[in-house]
């Protein structure tokens, strides 16, 4: 980590470190989209005309808005204006609707709502007056904007809530995750010191900036001053062009985005898909340690992944000079200052890049322990060198006949299979066993149609023991994801296969 970064990395708010980035390198570019290009003296001029404009319109500190916007670079000028004007900012996937939407937008009490008007045949304005939203905005290609000289001062201090970040609620209603200026610096910066970046990097963003992963990334550009690809809309193989362009050299997101990454250097694989590219980096999913040999060996780049959540946005990450084999089989270690421990198994962490909680206080409660450790519900443990080992959910242990089944540690068999694209191993229920192991699998084109009696005698060549092996197959032509960091839904399999008897 260079002295810029490290002193960088102190500052209160947001918006101090977007002031003291424009004051080292006014003229290096932040984000590259298609054939437009914002540096970061420009993020911080254009941000305050546009803070100035929200301020015109009645924004005040501490004044709740939510935005429900793509990835833009409009987005990120909107985000850093209202950072500016010490707003609560309460970001919405762009792709939930009216359940999701609604239940963001009444629980935070949002006194605005930002929105793209109609985007990708989806009229979100349309949305947010069926809701009864209150301050509705159009903010894609046209933002507020004002004179800076009628804003009041920027936030001094980083410890108040200014953040709303919702849970996915794929199972139950979504959750308000609390976070400060503070806590998501502290994550940007374990993502940005791991990496062992540079500011002659080019890094990209093909997950929505309202992820939580968004403000991880920004700060990492702000540390270290180098750009990032916007891709509002992601698909392989049409964003690769956008990567050659920019001669990207860092991407990722999660395991899904090495997986297409991969499929599409095989259909060449005497050339490498994007010439400029040396690191894949990530997190958000479990990683499979065969994800991890086929990048470094078809790909020819190094591979590193970590380990976050909405709470926490950055808990761990590798780091391009671990071993082999602690980048394939471990999530990294954490930064100074995330405690770590472990207990009945289970993930628990403290430190500055937690959240402050929910906004329902009966769940904050429930999720911390007495000594203030966020019970995170991932299984796991650490290495003697102090790297963390995910081994599942809580919720992933399979129960059969009173012994516990690892799913993950199936799921990491199972792609060691030739036949096997991806694979999502789930419990279901059963009268005689109480649940029975289920692994649905999609297959990579051209592949021969798996047997259940193949995926058994694959595993136990691997050597799983013979009460883990699954007692049913499902087939799926595409496994069901989520649109931000493409996560496999397995609550929609077991709603999908429950009522089946195999």
């Amino acid at each position: 980590m260079n002295a810029t970064a490290h002193e960088l990395g102190t500052a209160r708010t947001l918006w101090e470190l977007v002031a003291r980035r424009a004051e080292l390198t006014p003229d290096r570019p932040v984000f590259l989209q298609d054939d437009r290009t914002l540096s970061f003296g420009e993020l911080h001029d254009r941000a305050e005309r546009v803070a100035a404009g929200l301020y015109g319109m009645g924004v005040r500190p501490g004044t709740v808005v939510a935005w429900q916007l793509p990835t833009r670079i409009e987005t990120a000028l909107l985000s850093f204006a209202l950072a500016r004007l010490g707003a609560v900012q309460s970001p919405v996937i762009p792709f939930y609707r009216d359940r999701e939407v609604g239940f963001a937008l009444s629980r935070s009490q949002a006194a605005y709502f930002a929105v793209p008007g109609t985007w990708r045949g989806f009229d979100h304005t349309g949305m947010a007056r069926r809701l009864g939203a209150k301050g509705v905005f159009e903010a894609y290609d046209d933002l507020p904007d004002g004179d800076p000289g009628v804003l009041p001062d920027p936030p001094a201090e980083g410890t108040s809530v200014r953040w709303i970040y919702w849970t996915s609620g794929t199972t139950s209603d979504p959750k308000g995750v609390l976070h400060t200026d503070r806590s998501l610096i502290a994550g940007g910066s374990c993502l940005a010191h791991a990496l062992h970046l540079s500011s002659e990097d080019v890094g990209s963003m093909a997950f929505p900036y309202a992820h939580i992963a968004g403000p991880d990334y920004t700060v990492m550009l702000l540390l270290y001053g180098f750009p990032a690809v916007l891709f509002e809309q992601f698909a392989m193989p049409d964003a690769l062009e956008g990567y050659r362009r920019h001669g990207v050299t860092v991407a990722g997101g999660s395991t899904a985005f090495y997986s297409m990454f991969l499929a599409e250097q095989r259909k060449r694989p005497d050339r490498k898909v994007i010439p400029t590219l040396r690191l894949l980096a990530g997190g958000g999913a479990p990683k499979p340690p065969e994800v991890y040999h086929s990048v470094v060996r078809e790909m020819g780049v190094q591979l590193t992944h970590g380990y976050g959540m909405t709470e926490v946005p950055m808990i761990t990450m590798g780091s391009p000079d671990d071993s082999a084999e602690n980048l394939a089989t471990t999530e990294g270690r954490p930064p100074k200052g995330m405690e770590i421990r472990i207990v009945d198994g289970e993930v628990r962490l403290r430190g500055e890049a937690v959240c402050q909680g929910y906004l329902d206080p009966a769940q904050t409660k429930d999720a911390f322990d007495a000594e203030g450790f966020l019970r995170t519900g991932d299984l796991g443990r650490l290495t003697a060198g102090g790297h963390l080992v995910l081994t599942g959910r809580l919720k992933d242990v399979i129960i059969r006949k009173g012994e516990n089944v690892s799913a993950k540690e199936i799921e990491d068999l199972l792609h060691r299979h030739p036949d096997v694209g991806d694979v999502a191993v789930i419990g279901l229920p059963d009268a005689e066993r109480g649940e029975r192991v289920c692994a649905v699998v999609e297959q990579p084109p051209g592949a021969a149609e798996l047997t259940l009696a193949a995926v058994t005698a694959h595993l136990r060549a691997e050597g799983l023991s013979v009460y883990k092996l699954p007692e049913q197959l499902e087939l799926v032509d595409a496994l069901p994801r989520n649109e931000t960091l493409r996560k496999v839904l397995k609550y929609k399999l077991r709603e999908r296969y429950s009522g089946t008897v195999k």
